[in-house]
């Protein structure tokens, strides 16, 4: 697995795409939209979405936002040389 906190201003745009990894996400601050699969939804505090492998999504901060994004299996992309 890995785990990705994100500070995301407001007005920030999470361009449409999709990846091998399941995603869930836990907005821990702040108004999150989030388009899966082509339904859109606000998401806040406390609240969890899981983004299924290789599901398009994209999303926008409404606000600023305080994110954790656990991935699985591992993003090798992600990872610190």
């Amino acid at each position: 697995m890995t785990f990705a906190y994100w500070n995301i201003k407001s007005g920030s745009e999470l361009p449409e795409h999709s990846h091998v990894h399941e995603q869930v996400a836990n907005v821990t601050e702040g108004t999150f939209e989030l388009t899966i699969a082509g339904e859109t939804k606000s998401v806040g505090p406390g609240e969890v979405t899981v983004i299924p492998s290789n599901v398009v999504h994209s999303g926008v901060a409404i606000t600023d936002c305080k994110i954790l994004d656990v991935f699985c299996p591992v993003r090798e992309d992600y990872l610190e040389d």
